[in-house]
């Protein structure tokens, strides 16, 4: 977020808090994209704030993280001291959730990375919300690939690299009729927390429906590697779907990711180098 917004999140969910009676006299702020995560002290809650105007809908979050609380998936909870529901203030929308405490090593192995993701995709078959298909968060990027508004610097071979490839990896993957189910839709390293109690997943903003494969792109390979029956060569096919998102959202005009250009341009080396395709955190930049 820009700053002076940055200050105004972090204003509306302090107030937010403190309206339940919580003790509020410090934000510090975890992340900042296009969202603000803020952890809120002494109370301990991590307040997600996100602008009115994004296109995840944190409502549809919030509900779908009740229910995996219920299957007993490992996910991060809401706070119990707080409703469970998204908060409007100043233009923000606000969901409280429950701070946890980090284990003493930071590193999650493979095996148990693996094993945390396939106990997630098994409480999410026992779902049912409507949700997107991965299908189309590749056609709402090819999208934006195809507007020079969106994605103004974009050289015209590049936007050609970009379209062909979700065009064409997005028919095979549609083409294999994998089953599907519901996913977490982006569970990368920076979205599970390495607890003391376990690693937990958060952030189901792009929750979606597809097959299991479609999760694993977006894990390192040795995670991907040891998930139970998975097939491996549909991980790959899902790779450079997944290697084209994220260099079209780093060549947008409006995009905030600390990396910026150096890793858009990254991400468009490996694509033209074609397969085999790294998993996102062997791309270096």
């Amino acid at each position: 977020m820009e700053a002076a917004e940055a200050r105004r999140a972090v204003a509306a969910a302090m107030s937010t808090a403190s309206e339940f009676g919580l003790a509020v006299d410090e934000a510090i702020v975890l992340s900042d994209s296009n969202r603000l995560v803020v952890r809120l002290t002494p109370c301990d809650i991590v307040a997600r704030v996100t602008p009115e105007s994004h296109f995840a809908s944190a409502e549809q979050e919030v509900d779908l993280v009740r229910r995996l609380a219920w299957t007993d998936s490992p996910v991060a909870a809401l706070d119990a001291r707080v409703e469970p529901r998204v908060f409007v203030r100043d233009g923000f929308k606000i969901a409280m959730w429950a701070h946890v405490e980090p284990a003493r090593s930071r590193i999650l192995p493979p095996a148990e990375y693996a094993q945390a993701l396939a106990r997630l995709h098994a409480g999410l078959r026992r779902i049912e919300v409507p949700t997107p298909h991965v299908m189309d968060r590749v056609a709402a990027t090819r999208r934006d690939v195809a507007s020079r508004d969106v994605t103004p610097d974009l050289a015209d071979a590049d936007r050609a690299l970009l379209a062909d490839t979700l065009r064409e990896r997005g028919r095979s993957i549609a083409g294999r009729r994998a089953p599907e189910q519901l996913l977490h839709g982006e569970p990368h390293p920076g979205n599970i927390l390495t607890t003391k109690d376990g690693p937990l997943f958060i952030d189901f903003e792009n929750a979606a429906r597809g097959p299991v494969e479609y999760d694993l792109a977006w894990v390192p390979d040795a995670v991907s590697q040891r998930y139970p029956d998975a097939d491996q060569d549909l991980v790959g096919e899902c790779r450079a779907v997944v290697l084209a998102i994220v260099a079209a959202h780093r060549w947008s005009r409006d995009d905030q990711h600390p990396s910026g250009r150096a890793s858009g341009v990254a991400f468009l080396r490996v694509l033209r180098d074609g397969p085999p395709w790294p998993a996102l955190d062997d791309v270096a930049w």
